[in-house]
């Protein structure tokens, strides 16, 4: 599979690293406006390809992104060059819209006239309405960002240590917006088929999720405050996804796609095959966790409605 990466920065570097590790496309286009640094990058990885599957990287231009199937869109700032590293700013992520709005704008319609029949993976913040807003501008709907899988990982990561189980035995979700308003589903998080909640003394119960909400809220910040860049979770959180991509695996991962029932883009339940986002699930949910979810469509749909690109 060939597939194109815009953005060489931290996030960029990390997905191709992971992508590389997983074997998961034969060639990588990587695209940035720093061209030294595309050439850097490509120059510095391609020495570690003998030691993968088969790989072409190329650091290229979008002419070059001809041919490809899957886009991977990694430009704009972060929350601590967009001023949005503040904990108890109800914004949060939000905040990068505008600035990172005008790029998207900019660079889909590129990708669309060098390879019209690509899908296209939005992983800058904030994802959702970014993604919203490249689906308009690209004209169809194979658009989709890595959305909320990054924090359901977090998420399952948190519950499986304060039990201590290993994450992978965490069947949990994260739903609705990347940032402030994202939803915790609780009621349907399990171990091996058992209730999370029913496995927590009931004393304990509410302090336990307060602790795992305020982890999987606050984890993106403080990375930044130690690295300057969140990127290598999300990067192997990517390198999995385009391997499910690549095996067209129809694996099911919460995504940032275009939900009619809520008029907007947000993060759901998906299949993911070849083409990008095969089908949308509708999880089990408590009453107060649908109605968290309905405020959090409302809040993505208000971002995306102040927009001016």
């Amino acid at each position: 599979m060939k597939i194109g990466v815009i953005g060489a920065g931290a996030v960029g570097t990390a997905c191709i690293m992971a992508i590389l590790g997983r074997g998961a496309a034969h060639e990588i286009v990587v695209l940035d406006s720093n061209e030294q640094r595309v050439r850097g990058v490509v120059t510095d990885m391609q020495y570690g390809t003998p030691l993968c599957p088969p790989v072409r990287l190329i650091a290229g231009t979008y002419p070059d992104l001809a041919g490809a199937e899957l886009i991977i869109v990694s430009v704009g700032i972060n929350e601590k060059a967009g001023g949005a590293m503040d904990r108890n700013d109800p914004a949060g992520r939000l905040r990068l819209l505008g600035t990172n709005a005008r790029i998207i704008a900019d660079i889909v319609p590129k990708i669309v006239t060098a390879a019209p029949d690509a899908a296209i993976m939005i992983i800058t913040n904030p994802p959702e309405p970014l993604t919203e807003l490249a689906r308009r501008c690209a004209g169809h709907d194979r658009v989709f960002s890595s959305g909320t899988y990054i924090d359901t990982l977090r998420f399952r990561f948190y519950i499986a240590r304060e039990l201590k189980v290993h994450p992978d035995e965490v069947n949990a979700q994260v739903v609705g917006e990347h940032g402030n308003s994202r939803v915790l589903l609780w009621s349907s998080a399990r171990v091996a088929g058992a209730s999370v909640l029913d496995m927590i003394e009931p004393d304990k119960a509410k302090a336990f999720k307060a602790k795992v909400e305020e982890q999987v809220r606050n984890a993106n910040i403080t990375i930044i405050e130690g690295t300057g860049a969140s990127q290598y979770g999300i990067g192997m959180a990517c390198g999995r996804l385009v391997e499910s991509i690549t095996r067209d695996e129809h694996a099911v991962f919460p995504l940032g796609c275009h939900v009619p029932e809520y008029g907007t883009t947000l993060s759901v339940p998906t299949v993911l095959g070849r083409q990008g986002v095969v089908r949308i699930l509708k999880p089990v949910m408590a009453d107060e966790e649908r109605a968290a979810l309905e405020r959090s469509a409302a809040t993505l749909r208000a971002a995306f409605a102040r927009l001016e690109v």
